[in-house]
């Protein structure tokens, strides 16, 4: 690793650190306790979080994935893959703390509503993404699988998303015209944690593409190798 990327990682780890640390100041002392859920209310601000930047990070690959049918250059497929593992460890994380956040507000882990539903299908999709990565062998017909699956998943944010508007679901919306609204001090602890998780998703981003780019430099190593010794 270079200098100046060995200094941008560590510049963004330092960043992310200090917005987690605030971020955590925020959600447990600064912002006020809600009345009705108490302290299991606290998860929302890091479901929000991750889930602002599970759709960030998806976005990037549907980006990513169309530049890479237009090009067919194998950076796109990096930067798809390396925003995709971030996207679905978010996703992941959506699925965990919200049924956590449900079973006190529905006073059930899951229901098949269509947030909850739409946001599942997001998850097996990426999940499918790397199935497929690990099963084709050639790359790029792996790539380009790969980013047709990061176009056909991103296409369903906006139905996770716009659910809560469509349907009649038990998913409460926050914002909005029918929304509840936020105590300022709980707005203000959110926008800490959101902007703490898109560091933390840039960071994660950095390390991904360092680790995959000596991951490569180390196959053209053995190439080389391998060509002497023959």
């Amino acid at each position: 690793m270079s200098t100046r990327n060995k200094t941008l990682h560590q510049a963004a780890g330092a960043i992310t650190f200090l917005l987690m640390t605030i971020s955590i100041y925020m959600i447990f002392i600064y912002a006020p306790m809600e009345k009705v859920m108490m302290e299991v209310q606290k998860i929302f601000y890091f479901h929000v979080g991750v889930a602002w930047n599970g759709a960030l990070a998806f976005l990037v690959v549907f980006v990513v994935s169309i530049m890479y049918l237009m090009t067919k250059d194998g950076k796109w497929d990096r930067y798809g893959m390396a925003s995709a593992e971030i996207g679905l460890l978010f996703a992941t994380l959506v699925l965990l703390t919200g049924p956590i956040w449900g079973k006190s507000a529905w006073n059930t882990w899951w229901t098949w509503e269509p947030r909850l539903t739409s946001t599942l299908v997001i998850w097996f999709i990426y999940v499918a993404y790397f199935l497929v990565r690990g099963a084709v062998a050639e790359y790029h017909r792996k790539a380009t699988l790969s980013a047709v699956f990061g176009i056909i998943g991103f296409l369903n944010v906006p139905i996770v998303y716009y659910s809560v508007h469509l349907w009649r679901v038990a998913h409460p919306m926050v914002f909005g015209s029918t929304g509840g609204g936020l105590h300022p001090k709980m707005l203000h602890a959110l926008i800490v944690t959101v902007f703490a998780f898109t560091f933390l998703y840039i960071y994660y981003m950095l390390k991904s593409l360092a680790i995959e780019t000596s991951r490569r430099e180390l196959e053209n190593i053995k190439s080389v190798l391998r060509e002497r010794i023959d």
